[in-house]
């Protein structure tokens, strides 16, 4: 096995010697960079390579792993670490990266999440239903892993049948013993002069001719019983051009699901050596060069909730989020507001990065553009349908004409432990980014925040294809809840958030009256709850309406 990390430099004698299409890479001078993610594999050249996200590398040429990017370019045949614990992550990191690839195909054809724009984004040789050698190696893995006792079972059956007349001083002499139980010595050669043809140990010889093949070629580590006949060498190598024929030849002799099962994995592995098949491959891979659409749809599937049914002019908020032209919002629910007990859109944006980096300049006002556009589409159906259509949500306050706040966060990805699939890890990242048009009004459209987080992008890639509906609702609860009291918290800090909340003292029938009166001075800078109670919130830089907040106590924490 053969890792590479995407955006890295790659001698181009390296590259030619792995991949037979320069298409995964692009050249420049002696050197070349990796501008795809994914898995390849060469019948030609016997090369199984992974093509790993950025995100597994750290700044330079380190990687997360704590080694250099070229010391994982052979990683697993190097005889001094193929059998150390530390590097067991390679073998797992593997599996569910492969699985991410094929349920990324699965819901690009199945769903409307991938979109037509991203139509041609995913390369592939591997049509639905076909086959990757990787599909091949771990069926052979798996299959062999929770069948060994059954197979056993069925081979020392048979080496006792032969045992009519046995010449027991021979077969002491020449054999070795299974001991049951550490005891109890169980020979499965005899030394018999009658023998049985066992017409199921022709196909268990090569299904373990196979398995013993894979487990020395790629260092596997599996345990396979000495007692089974193989097949290995340069008579292998004949047993694969003609294994094809030899099992057509048996084919209509099992019965039990076990063995249809393994004659089924043998005629798969065989078949690559059917050199009377026009179809057949010479090498099968899945890669992408735009990553970043599986890393968003990955926290979109743990993230976003089926969006209700909103709409103005035939216009879906699921639209908002899909646009026809690319996708525009990453992820997008709708959760408890900050100030009140509506609802209000939590508005999100994945960012694909090394694991050290952190978004730029144009990402921060693609996010507040996101927001807005947000906000503009619940003001048009509020316009248009009334309050009542869209409740629970709340954007705007009819009375002090204020904008509710619009909670915005960015996720990363991030490994800093490999060996963790378990815990999401999600922590706070660099500063809240803030915008605005009027520095000391907080319940203005144009005021917006964006709160940064980091999440375990092992446990992304894992929950991708094993969470189940339950798996991913808590989660959800989990997460809905940390970013909103996050929110809180530093709306509660005033040396933070820069500003300090009043709640009003009048009776709401003067609450209006009030409002109308100071509008000028207040425009942005209250905001009526569907509690119907006025809260102001004046920045630590406005000295203007401190004569009005005698009609107010100070909230000593929000919500």
């Amino acid at each position: 096995m053969h890792i590479l990390i995407e955006g890295e430099n790659y001698s181009e004698d390296l590259l030619r010697d792995l991949f037979e299409d320069p298409k995964f890479y692009k050249l420049n001078g002696l050197e070349g960079t990796l501008t795809s993610v994914g898995y390849y594999h060469s019948f030609d050249k016997n090369k199984l390579v992974f093509m790993l996200p950025k995100v597994f590398m750290k700044d330079g040429e380190e990687t997360v792993l704590g080694t250099h990017k070229d010391n994982l370019l052979n990683l697993i045949k190097e005889e001094s670490i193929k059998h150390k614990t530390e590097y067991n992550w390679v073998r797992q990191l593997s599996v569910y990266f492969y699985n991410s690839l094929i349920e990324y195909r699965k819901r690009y054809n199945d769903t409307s999440i991938i979109h037509e724009t991203e139509t041609f984004e995913l390369n592939t040789n591997l049509g639905v239903k076909d086959y990757s050698f990787l599909d091949i190696l771990l069926s052979f893995v798996n299959f062999y892993k929770k069948n060994k006792q059954q197979i056993l079972f069925k081979h020392i059956e048979f080496t006792s049948n032969q045992a009519r007349k046995p010449k027991w001083e021979k077969t002491i002499r020449k054999s070795l013993p299974i001991f049951i139980g550490g005891k109890t010595p169980i020979y499965t050669e005899i030394a018999n002069r009658k023998k049985v043809i066992n017409t199921e140990e022709e196909l268990i010889t090569y299904f373990f001719s196979i398995l013993n093949h894979l487990n020395h070629e790629h260092h596997l580590n599996l345990k396979i019983d000495k007692s089974y006949q193989i097949i290995s060498g340069t008579a292998f190598q004949y047993l694969c051009t003609t294994g094809l024929s030899k099992l057509r030849k048996i084919k209509y002799r099992y019965f039990s699901d076990v063995l249809r099962r393994m004659y089924g994995l043998c005629e798969m592995y065989f078949s690559q050596y059917d050199f009377s098949s026009i179809k057949r491959k010479r090498e099968d891979y899945m890669a992408i060069t735009n990553y970043n659409l599986v890393f968003e749809d990955m926290v979109d599937k743990l993230f976003s909730d089926e969006l209700k049914k909103y709409e103005v002019d035939g216009v879906t908020i699921d639209k908002l989020k899909h646009n026809d032209d690319g996708k525009i919002i990453d992820h997008i629910y709708d959760y408890k507001s900050l100030i009140d007990t509506s609802d209000i859109f939590y508005i999100g944006d994945s960012k694909y990065y090394k694991s050290n980096s952190q978004a730029g300049k144009i990402s921060k006002y693609k996010q507040f553009t996101y927001a807005k556009n947000v906000i503009q589409f619940n003001i048009d159906l509020l316009n248009k349908k009334g309050e009542e259509h869209i409740k629970p949500l709340r954007y705007r306050d009819k009375v002090t004409e204020g904008y509710n706040i619009s909670p915005n966060f960015f996720i990363y990805g991030y490994i800093d432990n490999v060996d963790n699939y378990d815990e999401h890890s999600i922590i706070k990242k660099g500063e809240p980014i803030t915008s605005y048009h009027f520095k000391d009004r907080l319940f203005d459209r144009d005021t917006l925040f964006v709160h940064q987080y980091k999440i375990n992008f092992l446990y992304v890639l894992k929950s991708y294809t094993t969470f189940n509906n339950s798996d991913i609702e808590k989660f959800r609860n989990e997460i809905k809840e940390t970013f909103r009291n996050n929110f809180l918290n530093y709306f509660n800090n005033e040396t933070e958030c820069k500003y300090s909340f009043y709640k009003c003292n009048l009776s709401e029938e003067h609450v209006a009256i009030f409002v109308n009166d100071n509008f000028r001075q207040l425009n942005g800078k209250c905001f009526l709850t569907n509690t119907k109670e006025l809260i102001v919130a004046k920045s630590v830089d406005d000295n203007n309406i401190d004569h009005l907040l005698q009609n107010f106590q100070k909230i000593t924490k929000l919500f």
